[in-house]
């Protein structure tokens, strides 16, 4: 920790000699993730890396899954299971995937049971956008936010008024369909949408011939009611229902000759998920002093099938209830906040898969409190310190407190300085603790929580008034205690462990954007250094970049677009009888083009190509991820 505070005192110390000349203006980017402060804070005082994914991103690069565009954010690997539906995993900054807490519209959104988000399920919203807060965020947040926070959020009716749609047809009998309706009316803001993609998809094992498919549909409302000029009540829902086919892996013993090798399989996965928010804000003392009062919750199903019969399943809630209040005191050329939050949380948990005693399919529960302090600093709009301690008290686990600090400082000829230094947690879930499949996969309740702690410091430059930007940032982080699962011969039993050596993820991240004329350009870059006691991690490739460049006819009436992404090689567990037990996946590049005509004011057509070059590649070894696919559609409004 003492190196994290040097850095941030490195950037204080050399403010008055680094501001020689007119700061640009702020850029008035406001992110809701950063802060547990009611009213969010600007991205320019913010000190933790924070990426935004905007809503023109999303709709010029047609984006269908939002786990596509996470491949552009710099820190981030994905992982998925073959094709379109299978299960996905984001990893920040080297950490585990189930160390990324995930939110939508304020929600936290992982499955209780399985202890991470399914990114498989998150269909995108054309007028929505993304922010990426990485870092250790567990001061504000509590567990799960080890690699930082991914948030994505829907535009109210203010925001993206009317109505739209979109219909698509593709490549693997691949449908896509969203509708959207949004206004406001009186003092009730409102949007509703719905949408839904199936495909037939492709086989998924080297050699298979039987196409892994998948069906996907969401429904999601957000309302805001003002009740006067200082009060308002916010109401957010949301219901996702999967139906994806699955292939196994052979772990059938004895071995035979595709032993650990994914093989054509009757399985096919059901989930359901209802999500819901309520909330109650408001403002005294001339909107100085806030207050808001939040219940949310999550139920989450999953059952897996093989031919018809149910092979598994699992059932997952949370309650959560929370009260955040923000103390804004001084003036325009220098600002506190002080923020207050109180966290009560219920997750319960019950394995309702068949073969269980009555001891392993029983409901169990974990209650938490946690309690945060935050203050903030700002001066001129130019220089912004912050710092953040949080106390969590556990019922199955010991008492756990964890800090933030952050500094950012933006002086003359675009130069900004930020740095940053947290720890974070995570508790086991509850498979890891209690099991989910008697005789192969056995629960250890004597784990203990993961921790991490570490630091960041970067440099942002930027031209032309903001319009070209370029962020560089080197983190550093150590995990202790990680869970791992031991496999124990002859018949390869598993079960968690709490390693006693230590995993470290270094890196380097850089990300540019540039808006000149009717050009767009995003790119990012990480290299990264991820290793538990000395040996690389898997599915956490060291070298990882996108470029995307779009273009706009001036009349509004034509775009196009590229969007790279390349993945370098990366190790994965083998669990064949042929070669080491950690192979090397090999490095590949998806290219994606397409375009759009707007036919009259109302209607747009546009096409696209996935994986263009047709690349063979594996995010996991032996899942086979799809080829070359096209895909048309058109866009209405109204």
């Amino acid at each position: 920790m003492t190196r994290s505070l040097s850095i941030a005192a490195f950037l204080w110390a050399f403010a008055p000699t680094l501001a020689l000349a007119q700061a640009p203006p702020a850029s008035d980017e406001i992110v809701v993730t950063g802060t547990r402060d009611v009213a969010g804070a600007s991205r320019d005082v913010l000190g933790a890396s924070v990426t935004l994914i905007d809503a023109e991103a999303l709709e010029t690069r047609q984006i269908r899954v939002i786990s596509d565009v996470l491949r552009d954010v710099p820190g981030l690997a994905v992982n998925r299971a073959g094709g379109v539906g299978g299960f996905t995993q984001v990893r920040m900054r080297g950490a585990e995937s189930n160390h990324t807490l995930v939110l939508i519209d304020g929600m936290e959104v992982s499955d209780p049971y399985v202890g991470e988000f399914d990114f498989a399920t998150l269909i995108a919203d054309d007028v929505a956008r993304v922010e990426v807060l990485r870092g250790q965020q567990s001061a504000l947040y509590g567990s799960d936010a080890i690699g930082g926070v991914i948030h994505y959020i829907t535009a109210g009716g203010a925001e993206a008024p009317g109505v739209r749609g979109r219909l698509e047809y593709g490549s693997f009998n691949s449908v896509d369909g969203a509708v959207r309706v949004a206004d406001v009316a009186g003092p009730v803001d409102f949007a509703l949408s719905a949408g839904y993609q199936t495909t037939d998809g492709e086989p998924t094992a080297r050699g298979g011939v039987r196409d892994v498919g998948a069906s996907n549909g969401a429904l999601s409302g957000r309302a805001t009611i003002t009740l006067a000029d200082n009060a308002r009540v916010k109401l957010v829902g949301r219901y996702t229902a999967t139906d994806a086919d699955a292939n196994d892996q052979d772990f059938t013993f004895p071995p035979g000759p595709t032993y650990g090798f994914v093989i054509d399989s009757d399985n096919h996965d059901e989930i359901q998920s209802a999500y819901g928010l309520a909330s109650s804000e408001v403002e005294l003392l001339d909107g100085r002093w806030a207050h808001a009062l939040t219940v949310q919750g999550v139920d989450a199903q999953r059952d897996s099938f093989t031919g018809n019969a149910v092979s598994g399943a699992s059932d997952g809630g949370r309650l959560k209830g929370s009260y955040v209040t923000s103390l804004r005191l001084g003036d325009e050329a220098v600002r506190h906040t002080l923020t207050g939050a109180v966290d009560l949380e219920r997750e319960r948990f019950r394995n309702a898969g068949p073969g269980l005693t009555p001891a392993q399919g029983q409901e169990r529960q974990i209650d938490n409190t946690g309690l945060v302090a935050q203050y903030d600093l700002v001066i001129a709009d130019r220089y912004g310190v912050g710092a953040a301690v949080r106390h969590d008290d556990n019922d199955s686990f010991d008492s756990a407190t964890t800090y933030r600090v952050t500094a950012s400082a933006r002086f003359g000829a675009g130069t900004r300085l930020h740095a940053a230094a947290g720890s974070g947690i995570k508790n086991p879930g509850i498979f890891e603790l209690f099991g989910f499949n008697p005789g192969s996969f056995i629960g250890n309740p004597n784990l203990k929580p993961e921790r991490s702690e570490g630091f960041e410091a970067g440099v942002e430059q930027s031209w032309l008034d903001g319009a070209v930007r370029v962020d560089v940032t080197y983190f550093d982080n150590t995990l202790t205690d990680e869970i791992a699962t031991n496999f124990v011969g002859p018949s390869f039993t598993a079960t968690p462990v709490n390693l006693a050596t230590e995993s470290t993820q270094t890196g380097v991240e850089v990300g540019a954007q540039a808006t000149l004329g009717a050009w767009r350009l995003d790119a990012a870059y990480t290299y990264l250094d991820a290793a538990q006691n000395g040996a690389e991690e898997v599915r956490r490739p060291p070298h990882v970049a996108s470029l995307n460049l779009a273009w706009r006819a001036p009349t509004d009436r034509f775009g196009a677009f590229a969007s790279v992404r390349y993945n370098g090689e990366a190790r994965d567990n083998n669990f064949t009888l042929s070669g080491p037990p950690v192979i090397t996946l090999p490095a590949y590049t998806l290219v994606s083009l397409g375009g759009d005509v707007q036919v009259t004011d109302r209607l747009n057509l546009y096409a696209r190509v996935e994986n263009a070059l047709d690349e063979q590649y594996e995010d996991i070894f032996t899942y086979v991820s799809p080829g070359r696919a096209a895909f048309i559609g058109v866009r209405a409004q109204f």
